[in-house]
């Protein structure tokens, strides 16, 4: 229902003889607040004929029976026709500009002999970043038929969340519906709110074109927000603990502060500062400090399992309005307990004259390489074993250097044996034979 930053319903019921109110949204700009505003009816030949404007025009076939009321600060502007006959069915746009041509929304009235008046849309204003709350309207208490939300197009209402566990996709994390309260009427919570939030939207029970979904709201999300930007996600690690702080207007007198698990539109209630805390969750999960004056209070979630990766929401509640906002986890496998060796890098070793690389057990060095929690890290020192007096610690190729030298002192003094060694190997048989020749010549 957008059109640029215009925005308002596209169809409108009313009965003879009664009235109806319509209510066009706008972007607070200088140039919007300031413009002209207009209600057109289009003829036949497509050219839309001024009802009435800002400018003091009013035709005379509505003449005491049609006015426009701006209210610039909330950026919206009202049309109320009364004492409606039969022929005032048609096509209306309300718009700004000096034209009829300029930005505009367009709509359809129908004027029936006995129709209900479905009164006026309502404005809910939320910032960038922010949250809303809006209050759907009570319906049958024992009703069991879904409870949904959803965006008002040209020619449908598109789903946006429903409590049969549907989210769609620009809402994953970031809307929940509440249970039913014991009148039958229930809330929507928005958070982490966008500026393509803003526009028109219906909740109810049920079909999204039952009789019970005729709640119309006009979200209207600012962009200058005031709010801080925060992580919107969260890494631990199995066994391991994490905190995170929430966030709410320190002005604001709460009677709850909680955290909650955010699944399929809904959120189950984890614990709160009054020091509730989900069975499942005894022991691993707490709220554990909250400062006011800087509206904050911390969570801390010890012995991490896989099982804890996902949404979760902080809220702070007052009367029917709860500010909320998002944080999804991610959850890591424990780390190795050493560095792959194919993606080691080796660096040069030096002695480490550091005791902290002693003294640290969760640190380790093996080729040059420091981790700590399976993070891997190039570090230019390694663990060696201490020298003792009268050792000392060399570097491997000096080491390499000093053999090399000392082989070659050895050659002088193997050669000469070695020849000693052939020439006895030689003489002996030689001295033999003579021997035995002169032997045998006696």
């Amino acid at each position: 229902p957008v059109s640029s930053t215009l925005y308002g319903s596209r169809f409108l019921t009313g009965e003879v003889g009664g009235s109806v109110t319509h209510q066009c949204f706008y972007s607070i700009t200088p140039a919007n607040k300031h413009d002209r505003k207009y209600w057109c009816k289009i003829a036949r030949g497509g050219v839309c004929y001024t009802v009435i404007s800002t400018t003091g025009y009013t035709s005379k076939d509505h003449a005491g029976r049609v006015s426009l009321e701006d209210t610039p600060q909330n950026g919206t502007f009202a049309v109320m026709m009364t004492e409606l006959k039969k022929n005032d069915t048609g096509t209306y746009r309300c718009g700004i500009g000096t034209t009829n041509r300029d930005l505009y929304v367009s709509l359809n009235l129908t004027v029936l002999a006995d129709a209900s008046d479905l009164g006026p849309t309502e404005l809910v204003h939320g910032e960038v970043r922010g949250s809303v709350t809006i209050l759907c309207p009570p319906g049958d208490t024992h009703s069991i038929e879904k409870r949904f939300w959803c965006k008002l197009g040209r020619n449908s209402c598109t789903l946006i969340a429903d409590t049969d566990g549907y989210v769609g996709k620009s809402y994953q994390g970031r809307i929940f519906i509440t249970p039913q309260e014991s009148s039958g009427a229930f809330k929507i919570l928005i958070n982490d709110l966008k500026k393509e939030d803003s526009g028109l939207y219906r909740c109810g029970m049920g079909r999204l074109s039952g009789p019970d979904g005729r709640r119309v709201v006009a979200l209207q999300v600012m962009a200058a927000s005031t709010l801080p930007k925060r992580p919107k996600f969260l890494s631990g690690t199995v066994g391991g603990s994490l905190s995170f702080k929430c966030h709410h207007d320190p002005k604001g007198n709460y009677e709850k502060k909680y955290l909650c698990r955010w699944k399929a539109a809904r959120c189950a209630p984890l614990a709160d500062a009054d020091g509730f805390v989900h069975e499942s969750y005894k022991g691993r999960i707490q709220i554990a400090s909250s400062d006011q004056e800087n509206g904050t209070y911390t969570v801390v979630m010890r012995h991490l399992r896989e099982e804890d990766a996902g949404w979760y929401w902080c809220g702070a509640k007052i009367g029917h309005t709860e500010h909320t906002s998002s944080v999804k986890l991610r959850i890591q496998k424990k780390a190795c307990s050493s560095p792959d060796p194919e993606t080691s890098t080796l660096v040069k070793p030096t002695l480490s004259s550091s005791p902290a690389a002693y003294s640290t057990p969760a640190q380790k060095s093996i080729t040059g390489l420091t981790y700590t929690a399976g993070t891997v890290t190039e570090s230019t020192s390694t663990l060696l074993p201490a020298a003792t007096p009268g050792t000392s610690v060399t570097p491997p190729g000096k080491t390499y250097h000093e053999s090399s030298s000392g082989e070659s002192r050895l050659l002088p003094v193997v050669l000469p044996a070695l020849v000693l060694l052939i020439f006895i190997t030689i003489t002996i048989p030689a001295l033999t034979k003579i021997k035995l020749q002169k032997q045998t010549g006696k």
